[in-house]
């Protein structure tokens, strides 16, 4: 037995002491990408130590295509960086805040945009890619994101083994090592803007089914109200937005009225200003919009000013 177990030992000896630095390598390769989409350059600010703001804007990607730091930095002459998430609600969005504050201090103000997906928690790891960089014996982010399908314990603790079956993150590596980092990142601050025109989304969902109810998760709102408490006991500034959706688009959600009032009543009771966008001009103005949700560059570019102008008052209450 002894003599079987030496050579099964000295077999894969060469492949454990092996994975850790190809591990690294891998993992300094992916970061360098600019995919999915944009969120790797957002991460890289954080852990760089590059990402200290004055205002953060935070949310899904309704925040990030949405709202321009550049126009509110002019505008309110403090520095600012959206951190919108791609595809998730506030519960992997309380994680970048965490690692923000972690690596580069706490913002002085908070922009936080909620709408009907805020508090409902998807059951698989969107873009699960993302995390590979960095995951490997972080708490944080194994914290964060093992209550999601996407990730076994392996995985977080075992060098290379998160690496196994991710054809899209190798194929990343692979392009990036031969065709070298794209000259120009994805977002600029965070924020990326589209030149799209109106899709088919809202057609498809409506014919697909009548409506659509959200189910709200009952640890994303403890969350949330435990963020809102850090939030007062550190004396940060938070505002609640809700950025516009296009009318049609608010019909399509049955319990939109019993979400939006859980966080008007979030913010009633602690004193939060909420502005709320979602009765204002721009939701009856497909052209502004690349679908129900997201605002094209051309609208970007006028709610940020909108929103400039009302955080200003807001700031100087």
């Amino acid at each position: 037995m002894k003599p079987f177990l030496r050579k099964i030992i000295l077999f894969t000896l060469p492949f454990v002491v092996l994975a850790w630095p190809v591990d690294i390598l891998l993992s300094n390769i992916l970061r360098k990408s600019n995919a999915y989409p944009g969120e790797l350059e957002v991460m890289n600010a954080i852990y760089e130590k590059k990402a200290a703001c004055q205002l953060a804007v935070y949310g899904s990607s309704r925040a990030w295509v949405q709202i321009d730091p550049d126009i509110l930095e002019d505008s309110l002459q403090l520095t600012a960086y959206n951190f919108g998430m791609d595809g998730h609600n506030f519960w992997l969005q309380y994680f970048r805040h965490s690692e923000l504050v972690k690596y580069n201090g706490r913002p002085e103000v908070i922009v936080l945009s909620v709408d009907v997906f805020s508090l409902e928690k998807r059951k698989d790891l969107y873009k699960p890619e993302q995390f590979l960089p960095w995951m490997l014996w972080n708490d944080d982010i194994r914290k964060f994101t093992c209550s999601y399908k996407g990730f076994n314990t392996a995985d977080y603790y075992i060098p290379l083994i998160r690496y196994a079956g991710r054809t899209g993150a190798l194929n990343d590596c692979i392009k990036t090592v031969f065709k070298g980092n794209s000259k120009t990142p994805y977002r600029h601050n965070g924020f990326a803007a589209f030149d799209r025109e109106w899709n088919d989304d809202l057609a498809k969902a409506m014919k697909s089914a009548s409506h659509y109810t959200v189910r709200l998760d009952s640890s994303s709102i403890a969350l949330m109200k435990r963020f809102i408490l850090e939030c007062s006991q550190n004396k940060t500034e938070l505002i609640f937005i809700c950025t516009p959706q296009y009318a049609a688009g608010q019909e399509y959600i049955s319990n939109r009225t019993e979400v939006m009032n859980l966080f008007r009543d979030m913010a009633l009771e602690n004193n939060i200003p909420f502005l709320d966008y979602s009765a204002d001009e721009l939701c009856n103005h497909q052209e502004l919009f690349y679908n129900s949700n997201h605002l094209n560059r051309k609208g970007s570019a006028i709610f940020s000013s909108k929103l400039a102008h009302d955080l200003k008052a807001v700031l100087a209450e």
